[in-house]
């Protein structure tokens, strides 16, 4: 995800609440046990494939979507997957989320995989009732949580507090999740600095073993929350433009890190691509994913991280779903868009055996419409890229169409 219009302001004590730090000394907690892989935390972001915001994943959720799509995560010796709940959902039915979650948790600690779950989130169009059910493909994307009107009245940040309560007096200390994350990328806004911060000390009230943590898009804005006692530094690096430059970022990264008390995670990243910024248009061959691009420098330097994403699908962003980016690594059969991608994934543990997967370099027939809208290519048109992949099929041709050079794209800039 990337931040889109923040306002470069800062909490100030006129914050209130919010301004007012936890007195609690850092925690020593454990966010992954030491193993013998070149990466112990090893995950990918999780929305189902046809899912095109996370209150659409928990009112849709189902057990059998869920238990295939992790059972692709294992295939690649995934532990963890970065996902987020849906406080419009909550709102609607309490009791239908904590249900969905509760079947989310259990069903990744069956295949192995731990939850870093968000609670709100910094990015995306607002949650009114039609961008929460949009399901058209070329204009349904994320949307943040909560709505600009409760950042900016406090008298409704009690109802948020109380979905906060709900689901840390549940799953504080669970073992089966990594983190819990009060929001996701909140940058230098001020309200949403602001009421990250209130929900962050109603988390850190009720804290039990679980990691406490903020999304940031840089080491840089984790500055801003230097004194929330966060248990968990994240940082996102989507798009570097060159293999070197990603290198030097992560060593730096990585120094830091063996000079800090809490560990440090890259939670998004995606491939290596020119042109500067998150929203500027790539060239069309990079417009879908390259994990291979940086995977192995992550590998090399031992970074936790979560790339973007588990499930082959339209950019989450507006952004990047207008320039026709694809995105994520399986397909909803369990074919991989690339081999090479899933080799270099499965590395950080070790291994990079991918005997039995197969590659399929094509989109999804559901998503031809982006297709033919982005492109002016009529159904059946082949793209540069994929007249040079094997060709699908019988089977294969019923359930696909030939697609076209498209990235792995959504997250933020580093």
């Amino acid at each position: 995800m990337t931040e889109l219009s923040d306002e470069v302001e800062t909490a100030t004590a006129t914050d209130g609440e919010a301004a007012t730090p936890p007195e609690t000394a850092t925690r020593d907690v454990t966010v992954a046990p030491d193993t013998d892989a070149p990466v112990d935390v090893r995950g990918a972001i999780y929305i189902p494939a046809r899912a095109f915001n996370f209150y659409q994943m928990w009112r849709d959720y189902d057990h059998e979507i869920t238990d295939r799509d992790l059972g692709y995560a294992e295939e690649v010796n995934l532990n963890a997957i970065r996902t987020w709940g849906s406080y419009e959902f909550w709102k609607e039915d309490p009791e239908g989320f904590f249900e969905a979650f509760e079947d989310l948790a259990s069903t990744a600690d069956d295949h192995g995989i731990r939850v870093l779950i968000g609670l709100f989130e910094g990015i995306g169009n607002q949650p009114t009732r039609a961008n929460l059910e949009d399901e058209d493909l070329m204009t349904a994307t994320g949307v943040a949580s909560p709505s600009n009107k409760v950042l900016s009245d406090r008298s409704r940040w009690e109802d948020t507090r109380k979905f906060t309560r709900q689901f840390m007096d549940r799953y504080a200390d669970d073992d089966r999740l990594l983190a819990i994350e009060v929001m996701n990328e909140p940058g230098w806004n001020s309200r949403r600095v602001a009421f990250s911060k209130a929900m962050y000390e109603t988390m850190w009230e009720m804290r039990g073993s679980v990691p406490l943590t903020i999304g940031a898009t840089s080491m840089a804005k984790n500055a801003k929350y230097a004194d929330w006692n966060l248990d968990l530094f994240q940082f996102h690096y989507n798009f570097p433009t060159t293999q070197e430059d990603f290198r030097d970022a992560l060593r730096q990264v990585v120094t830091l890190d063996e000079n800090m008390d809490q560990p440090v995670m890259l939670t998004e990243w995606q491939r290596v691509r020119s042109g500067a910024g998150f929203h500027t248009a790539p060239p069309r061959e990079q417009r879908t994913p390259d994990y291979a691009s940086m995977a192995p420098t992550i590998t090399e330097m031992g970074v936790g991280n979560f790339f973007w994403s588990l499930m082959l699908q339209p950019a989450y962003f507006s952004s990047q779903r207008e320039v026709g980016i694809l995105n994520g690594l399986f397909h909803e059969d369990g074919a991989v868009w690339s081999l090479e991608d899933a080799r270099a994934i499965k590395a950080m543990s070790g291994e990079d055996s991918v005997e039995g997967l197969e590659e399929r370099q094509l989109w999804p027939k559901w998503t031809e419409p982006i297709k033919q809208e982005v492109y002016g290519e009529s159904v059946g048109t082949e793209t540069p890229e994929e007249s040079t992949a094997d060709t699908p099929t019988e089977a294969e041709a019923e359930d696909e169409t030939p697609s076209g050079d498209s990235e792995s794209a959504e997250a933020s800039d580093a």
